[in-house]
């Protein structure tokens, strides 16, 4: 439970400052395209932040051995798959790295749906 808090805290935490410094830092050295695949980034790091935090308050209700304990783990993956690898490729421009990116979609696909598993079995 603990452990989500701080995680999800950490990664809202994140998606601030890579937020600011996409809009500050990047806005004159990154074109239009790649400032929207970085904000992208930043705009689903957030999201899933929120998730993670959720997460952590929903263990408080339910044992640590849940499915919302593998949820929060598929999160974090996905914000380092997805995220992360818009992020890279937003600064490279190494197209390929986009392969990566959809392994974090189904890490955010997958823990989503074991929400839904776990509020069915938990609530």
């Amino acid at each position: 439970m603990k452990v989500f808090i701080i995680v999800g805290a950490i990664n809202a935490f994140l998606a601030v400052a890579l937020g600011a410094f996409g809009a500050h830092g990047l806005k004159d050295r990154l074109d239009a395209h790649y400032l929207d695949i970085w904000k992208t980034g930043v705009t689903y790091q957030m999201f899933h932040a929120m998730g993670i935090l959720m997460i952590g308050l929903l263990l408080g209700k339910v044992p640590m051995n849940s499915v919302f304990n593998w949820s929060g783990w598929l999160m974090l993956a996905g914000i380092v798959f997805f995220s992360g690898s818009l992020y890279l490729l937003s600064l490279t421009k190494v197209s390929v790295l986009g392969a990566i990116t959809p392994i974090g979609g189904v890490c955010f696909l997958a823990a989503w749906v074991l929400i839904i598993v776990g509020a069915v079995k938990n609530f």
